[in-house]
C-alpha cells in the first residue's frame, strides 16, 4: 500500500519512522504538550513501541487512527505529529488531530498542517466531512479550527473521564462544500 505523503510550503507530512524517536519523545514526554491530548506522557520505550505499532497502519482502514510525522523541510526534523481516522461506519468522514512540539508552537505549523490535511482529504480523497474533537479549555486549538472555517457543532459536558477528572469537549466539523467555498473566496 502506498504511504501517505502530504507536502506543504514548509512541511512534509509522512509516516513516522524509528529515526524520529528522539524528536517524537521530546514533546510526547512533556505534560504541557499532552495536557489536552487523548494520550499521556510517554517514556522513551513507550514512544518507540508506539512508532513501531503505528508502522503497521496505513491510511484508508476505516475505524483506525493512523499517526503521521510532521517534518520541517528546512531542518529535516520532526516538529509534531497528526492523526487521521476514517469513520468506522462511513469512510467518507474523517476525524483528525494535531500535536506540535512545545519548541515549535506559535510559528504557524499547526495551521499549515491542518490546511495540508484538509486539502488531502477533501481535494485528493474526496471526503464529505472532517471532524475534530477538542477539549473546551484548549483555546489555541479552538482558535485554529475556527480560523480555517470549522464550525462548532456540539458541546459535550463532562462526557469524558480524562487524566483523573471529568472533561468537556466541543465537536467541530467542516464539509467538503464549505472547504471548496472557502477556497473560492480566498
Amino acid at each position: 500500500m502506498k504511504e501517505l505523503e502530504i507536502q506543504t510550503d514548509r512541511l512534509s507530512i509522512r509516516h513516522l519512522k524509528v529515526t524520529d524517536l528522539n524528536d517524537f519523545h521530546l514533546y510526547r514526554c512533556n505534560p504541557e504538550v499532552t495536557k489536552y491530548q487523548g494520550f499521556d506522557v510517554m517514556t522513551m520505550s513507550q514512544a518507540e513501541d508506539f512508532i513501531l505499532d503505528n508502522g503497521t497502519k496505513h491510511f484508508g482502514k476505516a475505524g483506525e487512527w493512523v499517526q503521521y510525522a510532521i517534518e520541517n523541510k528546512d531542518t529535516e526534523r520532526l516538529i509534531g505529529d497528526c492523526a487521521i481516522k476514517l469513520d468506522a461506519y462511513d469512510s467518507r468522514i474523517a476525524e483528525i488531530g494535531i500535536t506540535i512540539s512545545h519548541l515549535e508552537q506559535r510559528k504557524g505549523f499547526a495551521k499549515e498542517t491542518l490546511l495540508g490535511i484538509l486539502s488531502f482529504l477533501f481535494d485528493d480523497k474526496n471526503l464529505h466531512r472532517v471532524v475534530e474533537i477538542v477539549d473546551t479549555e484548549n483555546n489555541a486549538s479552538i482558535k485554529l479550527l475556527e480560523s480555517v472555517g470549522f464550525k462548532k457543532e456540539g458541546h459535550f459536558i463532562e462526557n469524558i473521564f480524562f487524566k483523573g477528572k471529568w472533561g468537556s469537549e466541543y465537536q467541530y466539523a467542516m464539509l467538503q462544500s464549505e472547504w471548496k467555498a472557502g477556497k473560492k473566496s480566498s
